[in-house]
């Protein structure tokens, strides 16, 4: 494919206005910042990075084709004499959202986007807001933890990123302009707006599910991480020099959402369970086992709503998903009929049949979110808890103790097993989870097991299961792989407990 045939904009036109445009080459076939996939024609954009300074490997990229290079200020000195234009700019990883936007033709101009952040739920609920516009009529594209899905065609997601690094962003949202969608949802997690993957998206609303710590290993510090997950608000518009307002939709039921009202110029709706003062309202809840059904309130009208997901915090997230499409001026009745008819989320609160006792597959992989997951399961269980969990290796070590205090708390029996190693022996994390559900008053052999291999936990979970038991397999959701320090594994939770059950119970 030529330069000519792949490039939808200028990539010049995303260049800050003082660089001399005219001595660049244009047009571009790509805009990469890995140089193991730079192709003749591509644009080099060098990033500095926790591990690698890709200044220093541009002149591989120059090698390899690259016909100019990006870097950050003060740089281009070094790199001069490597035969192609050197472009410096004060930050080239906002440089790279902004020149990849200008070769895709800024497609998040030619959508209404819809921006979801905060700490639980985003997946969730971007896949009840999909369903919520389309019920309205709405052609919807999808970026999402679990998959990309562009006119109807379905993309895994296997990188593992909420969001993906600018180029791919604005890629797929130029491809889903091209498939006639008039809508997007992306997911915008606190590592995509502080890297600035979602820069340039152009988001048109945005949505606050909710805010807890994490990534502090990241962050450092819980303000750091909520000041990440401002800048969703802060790039919407406020309505002035004749661009439409932005909307800022906000769960008032989290004792954080006036922090991000204050960051944002645009319009500001908010939704609540809890909070009377909310301008649209889940009241007179009732929680099945296989989902909730509740009268969604607004000052304007009272209507029905329900969703085929057990637990409040999924009416928090219908809810949400509900005041978007109202917000973006669809009819709300019809946009609670499609979050009703939305028949689940991949790897969220899934259940598994075939056994003589519940099995519920979910990502819940915080101390929070393994809270949420499990008071929202207790009411329908008859018998024991049993919960299948680890901690990620190379991840904020906080996440082990809380979720060892919490099955502590919540379980009546844990089987502590591998969800992401990576480089850390398994050993060493699961017993920070022991040691944390140790202080807590779990006894080991009572209340808990350790079991490294995640099937053979899962096995075991099974073995000790009886009718009216639920096993809970929290952590990996919808992942297809465990990684650990050799490379990642192929795994398919969900297709290894189904496994498991037909050789026991088929």
């Amino acid at each position: 494919m030529t330069a000519n045939e792949s490039a939808r904009g200028d990539w010049r036109d995303g260049l800050p206005e003082e660089v001399d445009r005219e001595a660049l080459p244009a047009p571009a076939r790509a805009i990469e910042h890995d140089t193991r996939r730079v192709r003749p024609g591509d644009v080099f954009v060098c990033l500095v990075g926790e591990r690698i300074d890709s200044h220093e490997l541009a002149g591989e990229a120059v090698e390899a084709g690259a016909i100019a290079l990006v870097v950050d200020a003060g740089r281009a000195a070094e790199l001069g004499s490597l035969g192609v234009p050197v472009v410096e700019t004060p930050d080239s990883r906002r440089a790279l959202a902004s020149i990849a936007a200008a070769h895709e033709g800024f497609p998040g101009r030619q959508l209404t986007v819809v921006g979801i952040t905060g700490t639980n739920g985003k997946s969730t609920t971007a896949f009840l807001t999909v369903a919520a516009l389309e019920a309205c009529g709405a052609k919807v594209g999808l970026l999402s933890t679990i998959e990309t899905r562009i006119a109807g065609r379905v993309i895994e997601n296997e990188s593992r990123l909420s969001s993906p690094e600018a180029p791919v962003v604005q890629r797929l949202l130029a491809e889903m302009v091209e498939a006639g969608c008039t809508h997007a949802v992306v997911e915008a997690t606190s590592h995509g707006l502080d890297r600035h993957r979602v820069a340039e998206v152009g988001f048109d609303v945005a949505v606050l599910t909710n805010l807890t710590g994490d990534h502090l290993d990241y962050h450092g510090t819980f303000q750091k991480y909520r000041r990440a997950k401002a800048r969703l608000f802060e790039a919407l518009s406020g309505g002035a020099h004749g661009q439409s307002p932005g909307f800022a939709i906000l769960n008032a039921d989290d004792p954080h959402w006036q922090h991000f009202e204050q960051a944002t110029r645009a319009r500001v709706a908010t939704y609540a369970i809890d909070n009377p003062e909310a301008d649209v309202r889940a009241e007179e809840i009732s929680l099945w086992p296989d989902g909730s059904t509740w009268l969604l309130a607004t000052a304007e009208e009272t209507l029905e709503a329900s969703v085929r997901l057990p637990g409040r915090f999924n009416v928090a997230n219908a809810t949400a998903a509900i005041t978007v499409a109202a917000a973006l001026g669809f009819d709300a009745g019809l946009a609670a009929s499609g979050v009703a008819n939305c028949e689940g989320v991949p790897g969220r609160m899934e259940r598994i049949e075939g056994a003589p006792f519940t099995v519920v597959v979910d990502y819940a992989h915080t101390g929070d979110a393994l809270r949420a997951v499990i008071e929202a399961l207790r009411p329908v269980v008859e018998g024991r808890l049993i919960v299948v969990f680890g901690a990620a290796g190379e991840r904020a070590q906080e996440r082990r103790a809380a979720l060892g205090r919490v099955a502590a708390e919540l379980a009546d029996l844990a089987v502590l097993t591998d969800e992401d190693p990576r480089g850390e022996p398994s050993e060493a994390i699961i017993g920070e989870i022991a040691e944390a559900m140790i202080a807590a008053g779990a006894v080991e052999g009572e209340r808990f097991e350790r079991v490294a291999d995640r099937r053979t936990a899962i096995d075991r979970a099974f073995t000790v299961a009886r009718p009216g038991d639920l096993v809970l397999l929290a952590g990996k959701g919808h992942e297809s792989s465990i990684e650990y320090a050799e490379g990642p594994r192929p795994w398919d939770e969900r297709a290894v407990a189904r496994e498991l059950i037909a050789e026991r119970f088929s």
